[in-house]
């Protein structure tokens, strides 16, 4: 009897273990950072936002500073006199996630080096800078330039993160932008969107209109007119997230390109894409919110916002035509690349795709560390994930990419990460 009951006991182990071995994929990719905690539930209803004064800072007529651009973000500028400066950055509104967004333009008559110290409002000098002479190409600003004052604690967070920066340019009558990260604007990226949509198979229509009546721009990838299976894609909850943007805009890009594993992906599946959720809190150069000064990401649940609302009724509409979500995903940035899954035990088979997809990434790209947190909340949807989850059917994800994720890098894991989503679900046909 006692051989008996071990028997049975290991056999229980071993079923235990093939049931939950959907999870050993996302134990065995955890590493350092953890991620965030859970979201907490936030009223959704507009609150007020403080919109920035736009103009021209000028000191001596020889050096002037601006905020006056999509996208910047200039709140107040102090000269310190011998050719140092404090900027001071605020944020919309508050609470808010401290993402402490900033850009502007500064010139000087004579050419000078002049020196720049970043100062926050309730936060920490976050984003390292980035430069451009013409608002469009940007690149980090030299590590002999930048300084670091009351340096922070830990790898991770805003803790880790220096109280100011400062940082030195050789300034000149042509202005140089500075700027968090670089500058994706409504108008540019309508200008990505409208580049794409050249292709016959891409068109690109409004499903909505934001707070301050910007379009709410859809891209439609669409091959097969008699294909009723999806994926839903969307980027830019959050202004500041650019990274997340990139390699989504990497992820498209190989979607709509001229490989056989592309055409054939497209003669079975389309793809829905919202590439700019919150346009007015990108134009505006906000930290976070819309102009309703509501974190977008918490809105999926009471669909307050324009924004969400949009999204919401054109999935309701494709569901009502009979669409089949297979895959959705929400790309964000953070303090480092981090998958957000919904645990396989809530899911079961049907979101073993995305853990799949996961481990497929990381195995062609093993030089970047793998960081896994999967949720098993899903009530209240709240959150993009859970909604495209709990309301329509589909396996979804917030995929995070680092602030300072290299570019190159960033570009490479978008189209890893197209091919093997394609690969997955071109499998499962």
């Amino acid at each position: 009897m006692r051989y008996l009951y071990l028997s049975l006991v290991i056999i229980g182990l071993l079923f235990f273990s093939c049931k939950n071995s959907e999870k050993a994929i996302t134990q065995k990719t955890v590493t350092g950072y953890q991620g965030q905690g859970a979201s907490p539930v936030v009223p959704t209803v507009d609150k007020p936002v403080q919109r920035q004064w736009k103009g021209i800072w000028s000191f001596d007529k020889e050096t002037f500073f601006t905020n006056d651009f999509d996208g910047a973000r200039l709140n107040g500028v102090a000269d310190d006199g011998n050719d140092h400066y404090t900027i001071w950055i605020t944020a919309e509104n508050t609470p808010i996630n401290v993402s402490p967004w900033y850009s502007f333009k500064v010139w000087t008559e004579q050419p000078r080096e002049i020196t720049i110290k970043l100062s926050y409002q309730n936060s920490r000098s976050r984003y390292y800078p980035k430069i451009s002479t013409d608002g469009r190409n940007f690149k980090p600003l030299d590590s002999l330039a930048y300084k670091i004052i009351n340096a922070g604690e830990g790898e991770f967070g805003i803790k880790a993160a220096p109280e100011f920066a400062e940082i030195t340019v050789v300034a000149g009558k042509e202005p140089i932008w500075i700027s968090a990260q670089e500058l994706y604007t409504s108008k540019r990226v309508q200008e990505w969107v409208d580049s794409l949509s050249t292709k016959p198979f891409i068109t690109n229509y409004e499903i909505g209109r934001s707070h301050e009546n910007r379009p709410m721009q859809l891209m439609e990838i669409k091959e097969n007119k008699s294909s009723k299976k999806a994926l839903m894609i969307i980027s830019r909850q959050h202004p500041p997230e650019v990274t997340g943007f990139l390699l989504m805009k990497s992820f498209i890009e190989t979607i709509s390109g001229d490989t056989e594993q592309a055409k054939r992906f497209r003669e079975n599946f389309d793809i829905f894409v919202v590439p700019l959720m919150n346009p007015d809190g990108v134009d505006n150069g906000h930290w976070r919110h819309n102009m309703g000064g509501i974190d977008l990401n918490r809105d999926w649940q009471n669909f307050n916002q324009p924004e969400t609302k949009s999204v919401r009724d054109f999935l309701n509409k494709k569901s009502d035509e009979g669409y089949e979500f297979v895959f959705g995903a929400d790309f964000h940035s953070t303090w480092d690349d981090i998958y957000y899954p919904i645990d396989s035990t809530v899911t079961g088979d049907k979101g073993m795709i995305v853990f799949d997809w996961i481990e497929s990434i990381s195995n062609r790209l093993p030089q970047k560390k793998t960081n896994v947190k999967p949720s098993k909340k899903t009530v209240p949807t709240m959150v993009s994930r859970n909604y495209f989850y709990m309301n329509h059917g589909m396996p979804a994800i917030v995929f995070e990419l680092g602030d300072n994720t290299p570019r190159p890098f960033l570009k490479q894991k978008g189209q890893v990460a197209a091919e093997e989503i394609m690969r997955l679900l071109l499998e499962k046909e």
